[in-house]
């Protein structure tokens, strides 16, 4: 089914568009199954030496920690910190129950992540001031049925939408959030009084290096970019960029929502807790993440023709190598001979920090073409079908491939969202 498309910017300058930002939405989750740790520190990510902060609560950002962060630092600046792995399985079931609420306002959602979205809410509009009033009450709502808290943009575009949720988010304090108005709405008509003032790092496309040419040629804020001459500005950052800064510049932003926009890729790696030398622990974790990744093409009624895999080095040396196939996969057995093969190519022995699969180049599955080892009538996908089968009926780690069998322990699957983050402990 193709995306659904609204149209961009409302020609009449009404506020129909909503950008919604959940409030440090993982370590909300935490604390709503665990309110005893409100008042506290509490980061959510990776535990272990390599892990990576996802999200810290009000609290804990008032001790300069943030997403991204490298756990080890974020220990050292607040050590009495509650560290919390991250459940990717919970989340993802509280983001349907909130993306659901949305969908009840208009059926014109596009979820960015699992904890932010846009809606065009200009069908349901009956009048300039009602797109506020729908925003307070889907708040309001969410808060009500789903105890967690977000913050809601208001404007004629999504580039603004996105820009006013920054200013209605709560501040980080010792106590916990200090909450602000919620519900942020930029006006018509004052959309270049709110844009031109803000530091042109702000604006969508402007990383480190465009940020770095901007200011060599006196750009420092949003305003200053407003003021130069269109040509002067693709000249020094290339038509495309150049061009859709400048039209973001005066407030200007013709993308539409887009409902049912499919996912592009589905991927797993994993940062080990210490660096991995030998072939055979590298083609057990590759084959682990081969099935995780075929379980979810399978899950979704596709398969990729292009196969990539990722290597981290113990330097952070990143390289990947890919193939694309003639013809589309969401076999693991197929997937991870694929990617064993790219691997062979690469040289491990400097010690692999972090390895991941990915399958793009995405397709419907509306059949399979068979190999000639499928002629005695019975296929690797027919082997498939039964384990997504069995592992429907008792659970993920009910059957898998014997490489992932150790004595003792039973399987070693791969889950969705399992060392997202780094590994929890070095072990």
């Amino acid at each position: 089914m193709s995306p659904q498309r609204t149209e961009g910017s409302a020609p009449d300058g009404s506020l129909g568009f909503l950008h919604v930002d959940m409030d440090a939405f993982f370590v909300s989750c935490e604390l709503r199954r665990r309110p005893e740790l409100i008042a506290e520190p509490v980061v959510v990510g990776g535990t272990g030496d390599r892990g990576v902060v996802a999200a810290a609560s009000y609290v804990a950002r008032s001790y300069g920690i943030h997403s991204a962060m490298p756990t080890t630092r974020a220990r050292r600046l607040c050590p009495h910190a509650v560290f919390l792995n991250g459940d990717h399985a919970y989340y993802g079931e509280l983001s349907a129950k909130v993306m659901a609420l949305f969908r009840d306002v208009t059926p014109l959602v596009e979820p960015l992540s699992l904890d932010e979205a846009f809606l065009d809410v200009r069908g349901a509009l009956h009048g300039h001031d009602r797109a506020a009033t729908i925003a307070a009450a889907l708040r309001a709502r969410v808060l009500a049925e789903e105890q967690l808290t977000c913050s809601v943009g208001v404007a004629t575009n999504k580039f603004l939408a996105k820009l006013a949720t920054e200013r209605a988010k709560p501040k980080p304090s010792l106590s916990g959030p200090i909450f602000g108005t919620g519900v942020h709405v930029i006006k018509a008509g004052t959309e270049l009084d709110f844009l031109h003032p803000l530091a042109v790092g702000d604006l969508w496309g402007v990383g480190p290096a465009t940020g770095a040419k901007l200011s060599r040629m006196g750009i420092e804020t949003v305003g200053d970019l407003a003021a130069q001459p269109k040509e002067r500005v693709t000249a020094a950052l290339g038509s495309a960029v150049g061009r859709h800064l400048h039209l973001l510049s005066h407030g200007r932003d013709e993308r539409p929502v887009v409902v049912g926009q499919g996912v592009k890729s589905v991927g797993h790696e994993e940062t080990f807790a210490h660096d991995l030398f030998a072939e055979d622990r590298l083609s057990r974790e590759l084959m682990r993440m081969a099935d995780a990744v075929a379980s979810r093409l399978r899950a979704a009624n596709v398969a990729g023709r292009t196969i990539t895999v990722k290597v981290r080095f113990g330097d952070f040396t990143t390289i990947t190598r890919s193939v694309t196939l003639a013809s589309p996969i969401d076999g693991a057995r197929a997937i991870a001979q694929e990617a064993g093969v790219l691997l062979a190519h690469v040289d491990t022995s400097p010690g692999v920090r972090l390895l991941g699969i990915s399958a793009s180049q995405l397709v419907t599955q509306h059949g399979q073409q068979l190999s000639f080892d499928d002629v005695d009538g019975r296929s690797w996908s027919d082997a498939d079908g039964v384990v997504d089968e069995i592992r429907e009926r008792f659970g993920g780690n009910a059957i898998g491939p014997a490489t992932l069998s150790k004595p003792g322990s039973g399987l070693k699957r791969m889950e969705r969202g399992q060392q997202q983050w780094g590994p929890d402990r070095d072990v």
